[in-house]
């Protein structure tokens, strides 16, 4: 049972009782009077188990974004008033989440409650609570049952106001005349005649044979290629860089993902995902044409960092195991000396031999400027180690160069643009 302000304000009016029959008996009479009055009215409450609670599904909505969710309350034959009190899980975000109940005999409403959620993934429900007031108001009833409901929280996505612009470069890019390959290329195109340093092996001897001249055949890059995005969620990812969200290093990852997954899906490339740390977390096999970016957004959602080491040897045999096809291989990981030095580079050889390979660092802008700040003796120190690790990262950046790695090391809200840049840049020059 659940009592309403209107008791207190009974009880209080009981002074003026008191003041006109001064007496202990005319305290304990009034105070009785109003337990019995508050017992009848709760009585006469109706029981909360009589409504019908359904709740109906809810859009997927982004990381920081806002969405709802909507209860449908059904009464009986009696007029229901009262209060409902939706809960969620604290990272549902859910606000405006007590609502007033108002129910004309046999009538029903819906009740919509907002969600910010603050976390990917699947953000549940708790309970829903009832208290249904007497007909005096003065009590209620109360229950608290399961209607069971979840929302479906997808990464932020904050590069895709890039993605307008960079579709129109790529479109400019397949509208140009076809780049024309000298020597050994991947589609063929036309036959044109031979000029000093064409490669020997281009050369359409059959089509000589039938001209005055040297005939040669020319190629063109193939364009629909295979993009495979490897995702490190090991300890590295978990650290917090200090960008304009102050994101986790995963997720300023996750959106440089995206928005090339999405370049890519548009460029028709087929794009492949592989994620984990010391366990391959999760796989994506894309397919042209099948809205690859709303599925990878789907995988994505439910990835978290993992305090452990990443297994590299783990993610580069899946990256091979997706075939010996020649692609793009996108390594979103940290540029850590130790975790890459140690982990990564002895493996980087047997992939780079087969993919173009790129590592994609998510940058902390923090540590330029520890570098630059010698305003006091601690700043000075902070601003010498700040140095050394730049410059070890240099020096890994260089060892990962000279084994053909394209090395990209900008910070959250930068990276997806690079990454995206370059993917265009690969793409013109024919280097997919």
């Amino acid at each position: 049972m659940a009592i309403t302000w209107r008791v207190g304000a009974l009880l209080a009016l009981g002074v003026v009782a008191v003041v006109l029959l001064p007496a202990a008996l005319t305290v304990w009479a009034w105070v009785l009077a109003v337990a019995v009055l508050t017992l009848l009215d709760r009585r006469l409450a109706p029981a909360p188990t009589t409504l019908t609670i359904d709740r109906t599904a809810s859009d997927p909505v982004r990381e920081g974004g806002t969405g709802s969710t909507t209860l449908r309350v059904s009464s009986t034959d009696r007029r229901v008033r009262g209060v409902l009190r939706d809960a969620w899980q604290p990272s549902a975000g859910a606000g405006g989440n007590r609502h007033t109940l108002d129910l004309a005999p046999g009538g029903s409403t819906e009740l919509r409650t907002t969600l910010t959620p603050t976390r990917r993934g699947d953000r549940a429900t708790d309970r829903v609570t009832v208290r249904l007031l007497g007909p005096f108001g003065l009590a209620a009833r109360q229950a608290t049952t399961q209607v069971p409901g979840r929302i479906r929280v997808l990464p932020r996505f904050a590069s895709r106001r890039h993605l307008p612009s960079r579709v129109a470069r790529l479109r400019e890019l397949e509208g140009r005349t076809a780049v024309q390959v000298r020597g050994q290329g991947t589609e063929f195109d036309s036959l044109r005649e031979y000029v000093r340093g064409d490669d020997v092996r281009s050369i359409d001897w059959r089509a000589t044979a039938r001209s005055t001249g040297t005939v040669v055949r020319t190629w063109q890059p193939e364009r629909d290629r295979r993009v495979v995005l490897v995702l490190d969620t090991g300890r590295t990812s978990a650290g917090r860089v200090a960008s304009g969200a102050g994101v986790p290093r995963l997720d300023g990852a996750m959106d440089a993902a995206l928005l090339v997954g999405a370049l890519a899906e548009r460029a028709g490339d087929r794009v492949d995902l592989v994620a984990g740390d010391q366990l391959v977390r999760a796989r994506f096999r894309g397919r042209p044409g099948a809205r690859t970016t709303e599925r990878l957004q789907d995988v994505l959602a439910d990835l978290e960092p993992a305090l452990a080491e990443t297994a590299w040897r783990r993610l580069v045999g899946a990256v091979q195991g997706l075939g010996r096809h020649r692609s793009l291989v996108v390594l979103l990981t940290t540029l850590e000396p130790t975790s890459v030095e140690q982990g990564l580079l002895p493996l980087l050889p047997g992939l780079t031999a087969r993919h173009r390979v790129v590592l994609a660092s998510v940058r902390d802008p923090a540590l330029d400027r520890l570098a630059l700040d010698r305003g006091s003796a601690s700043a000075g120190y902070l601003a010498a180690a700040a140095e050394q690790d730049l410059h070890a990262r240099e020096r890994t950046a260089g060892l990962l160069r000279t084994l053909g790695v394209d090395v990209l090391d900008a910070d959250a809200d930068h990276l997806p643009q690079a990454l995206a840049d370059h993917y265009l840049a690969l793409k013109a020059r024919g280097r997919l």
